[in-house]
């Protein structure tokens, strides 16, 4: 990046969800501004909190949590820092997951539960209405439909004004769209991991965003390739990782987390990156065979 250049995740292009949410490509994903284990506060509030406003004031318009992620501190915190919110910022939230503890997950699509889940939301967030509601994964006690209806009448009632996916292949895809509109899908994907390919494609078919997390690749070998392809850019690698990402497909929208203001702004950099063809050709070759999806 250039030194005329300003640091600005606006460089990176906008992408419309919805229709009606223009948001810069490059957002900010907020799970690991809370404590170890993704459970309770962060060592460092103070920290999170400035991590949050410096991403805003770099232009970061998109945010995406979850109650689960704390459960409940990463959107309290969001609240703290951000509200009342700048115009334009957009907040997309997930359910369906609770946490019994740190590290663990368990699996709550029912419609209550999300229901509950989505009140909760709204509180913390201190918002009417969440822009991007999103199912955090299919679960398999429950019908996929039901959770998806349920998620479909919410928005009839004005307490969401879009729904998304995450964690879904593209049958859910197909199916959730026969009861709702989706605006997002967000899969695990990178350079390296490379399963949810096709749900890209398609995503970018219908307009969909696709968000992207765990962008640097399963394992060494993947890392090892990325750490040559920065080293000769004079770039880091998750830098890289979020431009090949960029450069990927035009509905694709990055959300990297940090809770480090130093790291937002290495992050926000990657938005003014155009990676050479080489590179991005060279890290496309690197991919892993199918592994299932994870939580």
């Amino acid at each position: 990046m250039s030194k005329e250049q300003p640091l600005s995740a606006a460089a990176g292009g906008t992408f419309t969800i919805g229709g009606d949410l223009t948001v810069n490509r490059l957002g900010y994903g907020a799970m690991r501004i809370t404590g170890q284990g993704i459970w309770g506060p962060p060592a460092d509030k103070a920290g999170a909190i400035a991590t949050l406003r410096r991403a805003v004031q770099l232009d970061v318009n998109l945010i995406d949590t979850a109650d689960s992620y704390g459960p409940g501190v990463s959107e309290s915190l969001i609240a703290e820092a951000l509200h009342p919110y700048p115009s334009g910022l957009v907040i997309a939230t997930k359910g369906g997951f609770e946490r019994p503890g740190p590290e663990q997950w368990t699996h709550n699509a029912g419609p209550t539960h999300l229901r509950e889940a989505l009140e909760g939301s709204l509180k913390r967030l201190r918002l009417e209405r969440i822009d991007v509601y999103q199912l955090h994964c299919p679960d398999n006690a429950v019908s996929f439909e039901a959770s998806v209806e349920a998620l479909a009448k919410l928005r009839e009632q004005g307490k969401i004004r879009h729904v998304g996916l995450s964690n879904v292949t593209r049958e859910h895809i197909e199916r959730a769209r026969k009861i709702v509109p989706i605006v997002s899908v967000q899969n695990r994907y990178s350079f390296a991991d490379r399963e949810s390919d096709y749900i890209v494609d398609y995503c970018q078919k219908n307009n969909i965003a696709f968000l992207p997390w765990a962008p640097l690749g399963p394992d060494q070998k993947a890392h090892d390739a990325i750490k040559k392809v920065a080293k000769n850019l004079q770039k880091t690698p998750l830098q890289v990782a979020l431009a090949w990402l960029l450069k990927r497909s035009k509905v694709i929208l990055p959300i990297p987390g940090t809770s480090s203001v130093k790291h937002v702004e290495e992050n926000i950099a990657a938005a003014s990156l155009e990676l050479p063809q080489g590179a991005y050709d060279e890290l496309s070759a690197i991919s892993h065979s199918p592994v299932s999806l994870r939580d």
